[in-house]
C-alpha cells in the first residue's frame, strides 16, 4: 500500500529505474508512492550511484531493529506541541534532511538544519540536538562549525549562559545571496576566458554567452531576493493562536 513501508521487490523496482536513469517523480508513479518517499530511500542507502536494493532492505530492518531496542528512551515520543502528529513530523523532519542534502549540505549539517528548522523556537542547544538526534556530541559540534562557518546558524546564549545554535529567518536570505555572489563569479571567471580563447572563436563565443546568462540570472536573483526579503519577517495569519487556545485546558 502507498503508505507501508517499502518492499524488498519495490526495493528492486527502485533499483531498476535508478539503473535506467528514470527520475525519482517516475519511480514513484510507477510504484504508486510518493516522490519523497523515493527520494528519501535513495539519499539514506548510498544515493542514485549507489543504491543497492538488498542492502538498502538489510539496513532499514536494522534500522527498525534499533527503534525498537530504542523506543523506551526514544525522545520523539513524548506529546507534540499544537496537537501535532508525533510520526507525521518525524517523518517530515526526513524528507526535509533529504532535499537539504540534494542541495548540497552534507547529511549530519542537514539534520540539525532540518532539527532547527522544525523547532517552534529556532534555537536548540548541544544536549537538545544530540538527544533528538542520536547522535554524539562531537558529531554535534562539528556539523554546528560547518553550518557557522557556512553562515547558516549562529551561537548565543541563554539567561543561563548556556550556548545555544540559533538559525534566523534571514539565513534564507543571506543564503540566496551567498548563491547570487558564486553565481556571479563563474560568470566573471567566464568572461576571462573570452579573451584568452579569442573574440569571436567557438569557445570564446560559448563563454561570454555563458557569462551574460550567469549576469542576468545573478541580478535576478538579487533584485528579488532584497524585494522578498520583508516576507521572512511577516508574520503569516495561521491558526497557531488556535491551535493554543483549542490545547488549552
Amino acid at each position: 500500500m502507498p503508505g507501508g513501508r517499502l518492499t524488498q521487490q519495490e526495493r528492486q523496482q527502485i533499483a531498476l529505474g535508478l539503473a535506467d536513469g528514470h527520475a525519482y517523480a517516475e519511480i514513484a508513479r510507477r510504484l504508486d508512492r510518493p516522490t519523497s518517499t523515493i527520494t528519501r530511500e535513495v539519499m539514506r542507502n548510498g544515493g542514485p550511484t549507489g543504491y543497492r536494493a538488498d542492502l538498502a532492505h538489510r539496513a532499514t530492518e536494522q534500522r527498525a531493529h534499533r527503534r525498537r531496542q530504542a523506543a523506551p528512551r526514544e525522545p520523539g515520543a513524548a506529546p507534540q506541541a499544537y496537537g501535532r502528529d508525533a510520526e507525521a513530523v518525524r517523518a517530515y523532519e526526513e524528507t526535509l534532511t533529504t532535499v537539504f542534502m540534494q542541495s548540497g549540505t552534507p547529511k549530519m549539517m542537514a539534520k540539525v538544519m532540518a532539527c532547527l528548522c522544525i523547532s517552534d523556537s529556532g534555537a536548540l542547544s548541544a544536549s537538545e540536538l544530540v538527544q533528538r538526534l542520536q547522535v554524539s556530541p562531537a558529531s554535534i559540534s562539528k556539523a554546528v562549525a560547518f553550518l557557522d562557518s557556512q553562515g547558516m546558524v549562529r551561537r548565543e546564549r541563554d539567561e543561563r549562559r548556556r550556548e545555544r545554535y540559533v538559525i534566523d529567518d534571514d539565513v534564507w536570505y543571506q543564503s540566496m545571496m551567498a548563491s547570487v555572489r558564486s553565481t556571479a563569479h563563474v560568470a566573471e571567471t567566464a568572461r576571462q576566458g573570452v579573451g584568452v580563447l579569442v573574440p569571436g572563436t567557438p569557445a570564446a563565443t560559448r563563454l561570454e554567452n555563458v557569462a551574460r546568462f550567469l549576469d542576468f540570472v545573478s541580478e535576478s536573483l538579487a533584485r528579488a531576493a532584497e524585494q522578498a526579503r520583508e516576507v521572512l519577517y511577516t508574520k503569516p495569519e495561521t491558526g497557531a493562536e488556535e491551535h493554543r487556545s483549542e490545547n488549552r485546558p
